[in-house]
């Protein structure tokens, strides 16, 4: 009896080990663990799964309140991802009318609701992770076209940094699309590579029904699997390289918690750098680990000694935080522990 029972302590020692120590990234513990050895397109199947369990469902009129805990700046102003002129303090409602750059930011489906139908009553209409706050003007300048690169833009923003024009992406043709702000092109790669996750089950039917509508053709391909045409996923995977993960300041894992926490889900392309090479890249031969995960050398950055400015935050990484980022900073140099 004796013996029964030390083997007994003994696995369930092991047991506890094993799960202490498989952990995910970002205190997502098991999240993905239904994930682990998956491969290609195999692999996002199994994050669809993973993500839309327990994705619960918001609603569209809250966003306003919900924008107050994920898009604020360090000094409490909307994160605007199409206007870098723009201070907006939160609003708990949006207004009429929005004359000029500047005068008002509304709620922007990145990945435009007439794609999917425009169903209000969709939970892919509320998904925090590709409604953004933006500029209200800016927004409407982009409609619904697709996201590429503009060489000579017929419309843009007072900076320039968002364009709107003909796209000069080898391989669109004939195609009008809009480009955002270089440091936000990451942020947006990851969004559309969520969706296409997410949503993996019904981005067929999206394209059979929507496929006429502007932009929708030139983004998706039909499929499940791939999902995006050639020249759009080339591109996307593109900016995920040239702009990595909270570079060079921390802003998705940060939201991509904040949204986990309102809407019980989270974005794998977030928690995992390069994931999206493991999918449509060069390692779709790997094997995903979601505990032991091998970041893709092609989007690891070599950073050098960074410099500290008077009353700025960072991370250990030396990337700058919003002041609501919790954790381990540097404050002028000097490493402390944010409560």
């Amino acid at each position: 009896m004796k013996h029964v029972y030390t083997s007994f302590l003994t696995f369930t020692l092991l047991t506890l080990t094993t799960s202490l120590y498989a952990q995910g990234p970002n205190n997502t513990g098991t999240y993905y663990a239904a994930a682990d050895g998956k491969k290609g397109y195999e692999l996002k199947t199994a994050m669809c799964g993973i993500i839309k369990e327990n994705h619960q469902k918001i609603l569209y009129d809250d966003l306003w309140g919900y924008y107050t805990t994920t898009d604020l700046r360090g000094d409490d102003k909307i994160w605007d991802m199409y206007s870098d002129i723009t201070n907006y303090t939160p609003v708990t409602k949006g207004q009429s009318s929005y004359p000029n750059e500047g005068s008002g930011y509304n709620r922007e489906h990145s990945f435009p609701n007439s794609w999917f139908g425009g169903d209000k009553q969709h939970i892919a209409y509320a998904d925090l992770f590709h409604l953004y706050p933006t500029d209200a003007y800016i927004n409407n300048m982009r409609s619904n076209y697709c996201f590429g690169e503009v060489s000579n833009p017929t419309k843009k923003s007072q900076s320039g940094t968002s364009k709107l024009g003909p796209c000069s992406v080898e391989g669109a043709n004939n195609v009008t699309c809009f480009e955002p702000n270089d440091i936000y092109k990451g942020d947006f790669a990851r969004t559309y590579f969520y969706m296409v996750t997410r949503y993996e089950d019904e981005i067929a039917i999206w394209y059979t029904n929507n496929g006429t509508k502007v932009g929708i053709s030139a983004t998706l391909d039909g499929t499940a699997d791939h999902a995006f045409t050639d020249w759009q996923l080339k591109m996307l995977m593109k900016w995920a390289k040239n702009d990595p993960i909270d570079s060079p300041i921390a802003k998705e894992s940060p939201r991509n918690d904040a949204v986990y926490g309102i809407q019980k889900n989270r974005n794998p392309f977030i928690d995992y750098p390069g994931l999206e090479e493991y999918i449509w890249g060069d390692l779709v031969n790997d094997a995903f680990s979601y505990d032991d995960y091998k970041t893709p050398t092609a989007i690891m950055t070599i950073k050098t000694e960074p410099t500290y400015k008077e009353g700025v935050m960072y991370n250990l990484s030396g990337q700058v935080v919003d002041k609501s980022y919790k954790g381990i900073v540097i404050i002028n140099g000097k490493k402390m522990i944010q409560k």
